[in-house]
């Protein structure tokens, strides 16, 4: 008889936080960004700007692709992305590692740092540009 109440009072006891938990929110995992794509990237050094081309491949956390400006030529590069959060390097023939950190912001939009190799730090924004025959991203069109 003891041990019926036990139990009895047991379940009662544990009833609302089992409720309580059900009302708890659940943690949403970060949706998977797909970084695949060319991009246009804005650098923005203490010595002016630039405009490099990055195209990117991403197959599950890993990022290979190209930077192309007219500075640096064309540069193959690796990187990871996690989240929302990617990292990428490149070297230029002359030895000088770039290295880029940076966030999603949206599906067509990226910004971040890009390290130079010990000679200095820049910003850097990208739009995805439009892949052929489609229209361009939302985040782009002026009303």
């Amino acid at each position: 008889m003891r041990r019926r109440h036990l139990l009895a009072l047991g379940g009662a006891l544990l009833a609302p936080l089992a409720i309580a938990a059900r009302s708890l929110p659940v943690a949403q995992s970060l949706p998977q960004v797909n970084l695949t794509g060319t991009w246009a990237f804005t650098v923005v050094t203490d010595n002016g700007t630039g405009t490099p081309t990055v195209t990117i491949t991403q197959k599950g956390d890993s990022l290979t692709g190209t930077y192309e400006s007219a500075r640096s030529g064309s540069l193959p590069f690796k990187g990871t992305v996690r989240d929302t959060l990617f990292t990428f390097t490149t070297t230029t023939p002359g030895g000088i590692t770039y290295l880029f950190t940076g966030a999603v912001v949206d599906a067509n939009t990226v910004k971040g740092t890009m390290e130079l190799g010990g000679m200095g730090s820049a910003s850097f924004t990208g739009t995805r540009k439009p892949a052929p025959g489609r229209c361009a991203p939302r985040s782009s069109l002026r009303a």
